[in-house]
């Protein structure tokens, strides 16, 4: 590290969002390398060192010998004030070289809201923000994550996708980039075409996009007839072969989660119609309890972590759970290590697994009733009730518990304001619930805590033609609620800022004409809206003002059951035809069992995969 860097990081907060050389970063001969890859994750260091889709590629891709995968993240403002005053181009953690420099540039699209940090880092990069104006001289900027399965408000700014998983798809991709260059025939547009052939990679500027006169889109058309209308994801389909990072690069300073994060399964089996990664995760594959046993042991030899954080997105739901957690707890409460369940369901949430799960026993209780009401709990498909709330509450309460949190959403489909005045009435049950226990701790009340989120509509879900709330209804719901909450005791309310989720609607359900808007809000500043000192909704109104676009076009209006959707180009697996069935379903208030009970024909069973409720064909 040179002197001037030396002094810049005296100069910020947190240096060691910078400085690199953590224990387990990975060092290459750069005269062996091939390809030279930046991951880049689009928020601070804290966040982006706790993703474990980061663990898994950054790893896989340095398992292939002449690649050299490096590690890249947003710097926070103090220290871009200081790069961009000493003009220090971003760089990547373990080489410090710009990241203009390598072969191909990589960013996670974790959540919309992160689309101004990717503008800004490629800008800081020294790299062109448009995808036409780069030439062979720069390097190939790739997207992946969850928001690559709708890429069109970014698609002007990426020369390619990578939709669906990438362990296997980002390595083909690095092996392709070695062969052109390596055979001479690699050029910017050659490459892009070869790689748009391989299942899995998206390129949206091979696809026409036309629009009719009322502004909805046409068609999209493929400009080569050797490349899919479609694209296909990329699933791993046996979860006991799939990479697995058996060391991690160790931080210096605290991340958001500072811990072993076992991924136990990958899908989901209930089908909450809201609910994005239910569906695009699918089908469900599981790895076997004795290669998760041998993973864990693996994992805290190598870091000595005291917690070991059990990864998916209903881990209830894994079919031997029971098993699981018995073969952990065989070593680990010798060794002083406690697990962790992050995602149990109300349903599933029982007295044995409070005195198996040391983090449950200690840590403060999570639930997600999602709806006040049973018509609306039915309309989205939760599939649980009141009484598996009250049942999981009382057995908390209990075994001590005096805090329970309580997670809900405004503005779903179907929503009345009866619906919201039952968040209140069910928070009151709750309370009244504790003080049913002749045991409970006394002179201690209980303290309820209700967050509500505004629900935003996704796409590849049931409720991806429905528009979100105005944003003054949003804002009047959260109104009613606080008035019938008024009064109440040991309850607590927060909410989520409703104009922050109008920005991420429009987003969600955009089409590539929203690049323009995109491109006026890096102009004016926009960066880090994730976070509340950064976020302006004035400013992001003024963006889309500059552009010419409306955003309740995007975010408000319901989209056609028969219109071409922006995200259309991608098939996730799962049918239009299973998304309609279940939008009819919502507005009758009836369920949909879950995977495992019963199929309910979405498709994903044409992608396969090893040890799932949803076999191939």
């Amino acid at each position: 590290m040179d002197t001037k860097m030396r002094s810049i990081l005296k100069q910020v907060l947190k240096p060691g969002r910078y400085t690199g050389g953590e224990y387990g970063q990975i060092i290459k001969d750069k005269n062996e390398i091939k390809c030279r890859f930046a991951f880049c994750f689009p928020d601070t260091y804290e966040i982006g060192m706790s993703n474990l889709g980061v663990r898994l590629l950054y790893g896989v891709l340095n398992r292939e010998e002449d690649v050299w995968c490096e590690r890249v993240y947003a710097p926070w403002d103090d220290m871009e004030e200081k790069m961009r005053e000493h003009h220090i181009p971003l760089f990547a953690h373990e080489s410090r070289d710009p990241i203009k420099d390598f072969d191909i540039v990589g960013f996670t699209l974790q959540y919309e809201l992160s689309y101004s940090n990717v503008l800004n880092m490629l800008d800081l990069g020294g790299i062109p923000l448009l995808s036409r104006d780069r030439d062979d001289s720069h390097p190939i900027v790739v997207g992946g994550g969850p928001c690559a399965y709708n890429a069109e408000p970014v698609a002007d700014f990426f020369d390619v996708f990578s939709i669906g998983e990438g362990e296997e798809a980002l390595p083909e991709m690095a092996r392709l980039y070695i062969r052109m260059k390596e055979d001479g025939s690699y050029t910017r547009q050659g490459f892009l075409h070869e790689l748009a052939k391989i299942p899995g990679f998206y390129v949206p500027a091979f696809y026409e996009v036309t629009y009719k006169e009322d502004g909805t889109i046409e068609a999209y058309t493929p400009k080569y007839d050797d490349i899919p209308a479609k694209v296909t994801k990329r699933i791993i389909k046996d979860m006991d072969k799939s990479y697995f990072p058996d060391k991690l690069v160790m931080p210096y300073i605290e991340t958001v989660h500072d811990r072993i994060m076992l991924e136990v399964y990958r899908g989901c089996i209930r089908g909450c119609r809201f609910c994005q990664a239910g569906i695009i995760f699918r089908p469900v594959r599981e790895k076997t309890p004795d290669v998760l046993n041998e993973q864990a042991k693996c994992l805290y030899e190598n870091t000595g972590y005291d917690e070991i954080s059990l990864s998916s997105l209903s881990i209830s739901d894994y079919s031997e759970l029971t098993k699981l957690t018995d073969t952990l707890l065989e070593w680990t409460n010798d060794s002083k290590i406690s697990l962790s369940l992050p995602s149990l369901r109300i349903d599933s949430f029982t007295k044995e697994l409070m005195e198996k799960i040391s983090t449950v026993r200690t840590g403060g209780l999570t639930f997600a009733p999602e709806a006040g009401t049973q018509r609306l709990r039915d309309a989205i498909n939760k599939n649980v009730c009141e009484e598996d709330l009250m049942r999981a509450c009382r057995t908390a309460f209990e075994a001590g518990k005096t805090s329970v949190k309580l997670y809900f959403m405004n503005g779903l489909p179907t929503e009345t304001l009866e619906d919201i005045e039952g968040i209140a009435d069910l928070a009151e049950k709750v309370n009244e619930e504790y003080y049913k226990n002749p045991n409970r701790m006394k002179g201690r009340a209980p303290t309820v805590t209700i967050s509500v989120a505004c629900f935003v509509p996704k796409p590849f879900t049931s409720f991806q033609w429905n528009g979100q709330d105005s944003l003054e209804s949003l804002m009047a719901k959260q109104e009613h609620l606080l008035a019938c909450i008024k009064g109440k005791k040991h309850i607590r309310y927060n909410w989520h800022e409703a104009k922050v989720s109008r920005i991420e609607a429009v987003f969600a359900r955009g089409d590539r004409r929203l690049g323009r808007a995109l491109l006026e809000a890096h102009k004016l500043g926009q960066k880090f809206d994730g976070w509340d000192e950064h976020f302006s909704y004035e400013t992001w109104l003024s963006a889309f003002e500059r552009a010419g676009i409306d955003p309740a076009f995007y975010a408000n209006r319901d989209f056609g059951l028969d219109e071409v959707l922006p995200w259309d180009v991608i098939d996730c697996g799962v049918t239009k035809d299973f998304f309609l069935r279940e939008r009819k379903k919502a507005y009758e208030s009836k369920t949909t069992p879950s995977c495992r009970e019963h199929c309910s024909g979405c498709g994903a069973n044409k992608l396969g995969g090893e040890r799932s409720c949803c076999p191939g064909l």
